[in-house]
C-alpha cells in the first residue's frame, strides 16, 4: 500500500526504557540525509530501529523480526510507525535503521539508492504484494459473470450505499492510499463512486458488516492480507497489467501490479550492523507465515509481541537459517 502523505508525525514505540520521540519527516523538508541517528547504535549501543507501517502485515514482520533481535542477539529494538514514502526520508537520514516491506517506490529508489547511495537494498522479503478489486466470492457464486470489470456495470444497483450518491460503490480505505481507483472508475466508464472508509480497520470493519448480513460489496483491497480467511473474496478482472500502463496516475486504465517486497537498509547500517544487519538481510518467510501472524494480531488480539513469540515457537526451522 503505497501512501501519499508528504508530512507526518512519527510515535516511536519504545523498548528496554528508550525514551519516546516525535520525528517529524516529509518529502518537502531539507536534505537532513547526512544527519546521525538519534537511536541507531547510539555510543555502540546495541540497537536497531525498525520502520512499521500502518496495516497489520507489517506489524507482523517486524515483531517477528523485533522478537528475534531481543531474544536470539540480544539486541534492544525501537520501533518508529510512519508512512511509507517519509519512511525513505527517514531511513536515508539514519533515523531508521530498516524498512522490512516495502510496496515499490521508484522515486525514492533513484533518489536514495542509486543517486545518494544513501539506501541500499535489503532483498526479498519472500512475499508477492497484490492490490485488486474484490467481491465476496458468495456473491461471485451468485453471479459469475461480475468477476469481469466489463459487467460490474450490470450491478451497479446492488452494490449502491447511502454513500455512493446514487451509483455502485467502490469501498476504499485510507484517503491517504495511493491508488488508481477514481482514474480507473473514470477510464473505465464505469456507474461507480469510490468511498473512502477512513483506514484499513474502518474498511476490515465495513467488510465484516457486509458479510455478516451476505450483502454484495466491491472493494479495494490487497494480498498478502489475514482477512481472506475470514471473509474469502474474489478478485474482479480489470484490463490486463503491462508495464507504463499506470505511469500516468491520470490516465491509469490496467490492473495493479504485483510486486514482490523488499525490504531495505540505510546504507551505513548496511556497513556497520554486524549481526542485526545480517540478520535482517537474511529474513524471509512465506506469505503464509505472515498470515498466521497477522491473524493472530488482528483476529486473536495477541499482542504484536505475543504473536511473534507464538509463531517463533513452532517455526524454529524457517528463523534458525535467518542468524546464519
Amino acid at each position: 500500500m503505497r501512501l501519499r502523505t508528504t508530512t507526518v508525525s512519527v510515535s516511536v514505540s519504545v523498548v528496554a526504557g528508550s525514551s519516546a520521540l516525535l520525528l517529524l519527516t516529509g518529502c518537502g523538508a531539507a536534505d537532513m540525509t547526512k544527519q546521525a541517528s538519534p537511536f541507531a547504535n547510539a555510543r555502540g549501543a546495541k540497537t536497531v530501529t525498525l520502520s512499521v507501517q500502518s496495516w497489520v502485515g507489517a506489524q507482523a514482520n517486524e515483531s517477528v523480526a523485533q522478537y528475534l533481535l531481543e531474544h536470539e542477539l540480544g539486541y534492544r529494538v525501537d520501533t518508529v510507525q510512519v508512512d511509507e514514502v517519509p519512511a525513505w526520508d527517514a531511513l536515508s537520514q539514519g533515523r531508521v535503521d530498516a524498512i522490512l516491506e516495502d510496496w515499490g517506490h521508484p522515486d525514492q529508489e533513484k533518489r536514495y539508492v542509486e543517486d545518494k547511495k544513501t539506501i541500499v537494498g535489503g532483498g526479498d522479503l519472500g512475499v508477492t504484494g497484490h492490490i485488486g478489486w474484490y467481491v465476496p466470492t458468495y456473491f461471485a457464486k451468485q453471479h459469475p459473470d461480475v468477476t469481469d470489470w466489463k459487467n460490474l456495470d450490470k450491478y451497479a444497483d446492488q452494490l449502491r450505499t447511502a454513500e455512493s450518491g446514487g451509483k455502485g460503490q467502490l469501498l476504499d480505505g485510507s484517503p491517504s492510499y495511493v491508488t488508481n481507483d477514481k482514474a480507473l472508475v473514470d477510464n473505465l466508464k464505469l456507474n461507480y463512486q469510490v468511498v473512502f472508509s477512513g483506514s484499513e480497520a474502518a474498511q476490515i470493519t465495513q467488510i465484516k458488516q457486509f458479510a455478516k448480513e451476505k450483502k454484495p460489496f466491491l472493494t479495494y483491497w490487497y494480498s498478502p492480507q489475514w482477512l481472506f480467511k475470514k471473509v474469502p473474496m474474489t478478485e474482479v478482472k480489470l484490463p490486463a497489467y503491462k508495464d507504463g500502463c499506470d505511469t500516468d496516475p491520470k490516465k491509469v486504465a490496467c490492473a495493479y501490479p504485483h510486486t514482490p517486497l523488499q525490504k531495505y537498509l540505510n546504507a551505513d547500517f548496511a556497513k556497520t550492523g554486524g549481526k542485526a544487519a545480517a540478520f535482517l538481510k537474511n529474513f524471509k518467510w512465506t506469505t503464509e507465515d505472515q498470515n498466521e501472524v497477522s491473524l493472530m494480531i488482528a483476529n486473536d488480539k495477541l499482542s504484536p509481541q505475543e504473536a511473534a513469540k507464538k509463531w517463533v515457537e513452532s517455526h524454529e526451522s524457517t528463523w534458525r537459517q535467518w542468524l546464519r
